[in-house]
């Protein structure tokens, strides 16, 4: 939800209601930081509950939520520690642009995916009131 927040609506705004162009590169930079460090906290916390001996997701399903996982954390850090320094560089511009948005789309259809997996009644995770008794 995070992720289509910020890169579609938010971000977007800046640039239509801040008074300098510069003020919503420099703001847009620091929410798409954010989003990369709440991205790598969600994907964690969803990997360790895969692994939970109470999460009751069918064995199939499991490894494929993983590596959409890892892949959208993976995209995440690529965009923040690849990508986004050539950015507010303004090297390039249109290429790294381009390539971080491509990338951060990919972070979406990702998160899309494990979304889509984990509602349509393929399991699910354990909940905060199931204690998890050593893992």
């Amino acid at each position: 939800m995070s992720l289509s927040t910020i890169g579609f609506v938010v971000v977007p705004l800046l640039f239509v209601h801040l008074p300098v162009p510069a003020m919503a590169r420099a703001m847009a930079a620091q929410l798409f930081t954010a989003q990369t460090y709440l991205s790598i906290a969600c994907g964690i916390g969803l990997l360790l509950a895969v692994r939970s001996q109470h999460c009751e997701i069918a064995p199939p399903t499991a490894p494929r939520l993983s590596v959409w996982t890892l892949a959208g954390v993976l995209l995440a850090l690529v965009v923040e520690l690849g990508v986004a320094p050539h950015i507010v560089a303004r090297e390039n511009l249109v290429f790294w642009h381009r390539l971080g948005t491509g990338m951060y789309a990919g972070q979406w259809l990702c998160a899309l995916v494990v979304f889509a997996s984990l509602t349509a009644g393929e399991g699910h995770l354990p909940s905060p009131a199931e204690p998890d008794s050593g893992a």
